[in-house]
């Protein structure tokens, strides 16, 4: 226990050295540090395609360093929590590009539309969107699984980034937008380590961030969120143009800053 402790202790000491003075040497560290992490990632995922372990732990690799350096310290996430959806989604863009499309296992796909159902069900008996854990056990899975699968189906339909949500100058603008890197972003969707767009959804009023989530992470209707928090479709348009312009004015720095 306590040398777990010290390696932990001994790793957020890194990320905070490379956080304020990105070296590759630091850098290879944690990666070698977390190297378990990419391999734990490789292995479950090898096993519902056909690519070999080894090309899957080599992309992993890009995956874990990306996320080494978007990381901030400062913002109070464990690392492994954060570097995850970035590691697999590096995975999951490798096959998408090998074959297409990620062919997703059967039992993921029955999963996945199960969850689908009892998700609405749920809604309505608790009167908000149910987390992950209260799903997977109304599913009899694991939250891993339940999660697997998830970001599988989305992975293989990344749609949901692309609706149109506000006008901004005369253009559509996207919830895919709003957040830096996008293209790994979209990803982490279903990830409830997205720092930087859940920091600025928690900054909106109650009602504005219930209706972006529900239009945007819970694919309901505008009618069907009106009825959840009392108000009228128009004002649930309004509310989510409004929390995005918000949400632009939170995630602008980061935005400037990952501009090439």
């Amino acid at each position: 226990m306590a040398t777990q402790t010290n390696l932990r202790s001994r790793g957020m000491e890194l990320l905070v050295a490379y956080h304020n003075n990105p070296s590759v040497s630091v850098r290879n560290k944690l990666v070698r540090m977390n190297a378990g992490l990419v391999r734990k990632i490789a292995h479950r995922i090898s096993h519902q395609c056909a690519e070999p372990y080894e090309d899957l732990e080599q992309i992993g690799y890009l995956g874990l360093i990306r996320a080494i350096e978007r990381f901030n310290p400062h913002q109070g996430c464990a690392f492994s929590s954060f570097a995850v959806p970035y590691i697999r989604g590096e995975m999951l863009h490798f096959l998408r590009d090998r074959s297409g499309t990620v062919k997703i296992p059967r039992r993921w796909q029955q999963l996945n539309k199960e969850g689908q159902r009892v998700r609405e069900s749920l809604c309505e008996l608790l009167n908000r969107p149910p987390n992950d854990n209260e799903i997977a056990a109304e599913l009899g899975v694991s939250v891993q699984e339940w999660r697997d699968s998830k970001l599988a189906a989305k992975n293989r339909l990344p749609l949901s980034l692309d609706a149109t949500v506000c006008q901004q100058l005369d253009s559509p603008m996207t919830l895919g937008d709003t957040i830096p890197d996008a293209r790994h972003l979209e990803l982490m969707n279903l990830e409830e380590d997205r720092q930087q767009l859940q920091k600025a959804l928690n900054q909106l009023e109650d009602k504005t961030r219930q209706a972006i989530e529900y239009v945007f992470l819970h694919d309901l209707s505008r009618k069907e969120v009106a009825e959840k928090i009392g108000v009228s479709p128009m004002t649930v348009t309004r509310r989510i143009h409004r929390g995005v312009q918000q949400m632009v004015t939170v995630l602008k720095p980061q935005l400037l800053q990952t501009d090439p």
